[in-house]
């Protein structure tokens, strides 16, 4: 007989492995892939998704990466923007292929147009015109045009997008600065090729350590991917079976912490996106029903999520300089001033200048999930630069420039904007 994790057991073993019931002392990179990759709609989340995670962070080592191509902004798991190792980007980006070749063929906006169409031939091309230099979607579909007139541009580049594994290169996504999202190739940005077999049940361990316990249909909702329990099923011997309170067969792996259910779980400040609310098909280990469809709004948008006692306790944003919090349940005391002390550490963040202004992230993304259900199952292959520059970096346009400035600028000091800093605790919504 399995033993039995409640909900709240489930919750505090996620919360340790994802680093956010406790600040850790490890280097970006090695969390980065720790995590499998920060999901990154918005080119500026993975530095507040970072920041929650790591004691100390600064926005010049995630910029640094990018910049050195360490790691790399890439569609990959779900269809969506990953910012992950480059490591693991030439290996995940093959193992979810498949995601890319049946949005090919099912696509609502595209796949009736690329009907008929020899894609190897657009692949080729597409290869070259990205290989000669980074370009923009726009750019990619206005070049292709000429060979297939029969075709809209906006379809030939979104094929291009599929049937390649294409990067948006820097400046994107560097804090304080701005840019429009422009593509090449994996390859030729990173001088190594795809790996041509990646070992599916090295990803789904992986999978365990940074979000186990976790049901087959955890793993698949994590991924995108399906038919993934006979990739587990061979895993069985070497891994711990539970199960939860509603039944479901759970593995994990035998050593990975699994910390009391009555573990203190700090206040955290989440971006839109944060995988840890992604990942799982059962997430009520950290959002209940009711608060899962408040974040759900009807227009698309994704609040940025506020973790109290380890579950979703409201939404916040930043705007003109305030951090205003909306509860979903009253806040005791110890509560309010720790999410007041938390906010000002937040802002202060916000606000560290080290190659520019500070991009907040001020307006929650479109989710992924509604722009598919209205109308694109792959919704991470339009990435306008301009809605996200606005989005993510409303100072975008006084950006300094060059990894030199970032690694060399002085931060702000923290202490004196912590004690300008303005938190309001809104009331309950």
């Amino acid at each position: 007989m399995s033993d039995v994790l409640t909900r709240r057991q489930l919750g505090r073993a996620t919360l340790a492995r994802q680093l956010l019931l406790a600040r850790a002392d490890r280097p970006v990179l090695s969390v980065v892939e720790h995590l499998g990759g920060l999901q990154a709609q918005q080119p500026f989340s993975p530095y507040y998704q970072l920041w929650s995670r790591l004691r100390g962070f600064r926005p010049s080592a995630l910029a640094g990466l990018l910049l050195d191509r360490s790691v790399v902004r890439i569609a990959a798991q779900r269809g969506t923007i990953h910012l992950l190792s480059a490591s693991d980007a030439l290996a995940l980006r093959p193992w979810v292929q498949p995601l890319y070749d049946a949005d090919l063929r099912t696509n609502s906006l595209h796949a009736r147009a690329l009907a008929g169409v020899d894609l190897a031939p657009v692949a080729t091309a597409a290869r070259a015109l990205l290989d000669a230099e980074p370009r923009t979607m726009a750019e990619l579909g206005a070049l292709l045009a000429p060979s297939w007139p029969s075709v809209e541009a906006t379809h030939l580049a979104h094929a291009a997008r599929g049937l390649l594994a294409l990067v948006q290169v820097p400046p994107r996504a560097v804090w304080g600065q701005s840019g429009q999202t422009r593509l090449t190739t994996i390859e030729r940005w990173l001088g190594r090729p795809l790996d041509p077999a990646p070992s599916p049940a090295e990803f789904v361990l992986r999978y365990l350590g940074s979000f186990g316990p976790a049901s087959v249909a955890d793993v698949q909702t994590w991924c995108g991917l399906t038919r993934l329990r006979e990739v587990v099923e061979p895993l069985r011997p070497s891994l711990r079976v539970f199960r939860d309170e509603a039944g479901r067969e759970l593995f994990d792996l035998p050593d990975a912490p699994r910390p009391p259910a009555d573990t203190p779980a700090p206040v955290r400040f989440l971006p839109d996106f944060d995988n840890v609310l992604r990942s799982h098909a059962d997430r009520t280990r950290i959002i209940d029903d009711v608060s899962r469809k408040r974040m759900n709004r009807r227009n698309g948008v994704v609040p940025h999520a506020l973790l109290v006692d380890g579950e979703v306790a409201g939404w916040w944003r930043i705007e003109d300089g305030v951090l205003a919090v909306t509860p979903y349940r009253p806040l005791t005391v110890a509560e309010t001033a720790e999410v007041e002390a938390e906010g000002r550490a937040l802002l202060a963040f916000a606000r560290s200048d080290q190659s520019g202004p500070a991009p907040a992230p001020e307006v929650p993304a479109a989710d992924p999930a509604a722009a598919a259900a209205a109308g694109s199952s792959m919704p991470a292959a339009a990435d306008p630069a301009s809605a996200g520059a606005t989005a993510a970096n409303p100072n975008a346009g006084a950006a300094a420039s060059g990894a030199a400035a970032a690694a060399a600028a002085p931060a702000a000091d923290p202490v004196t904007i912590a004690a300008a800093a303005e938190v309001r605790v809104m009331p309950v919504e």
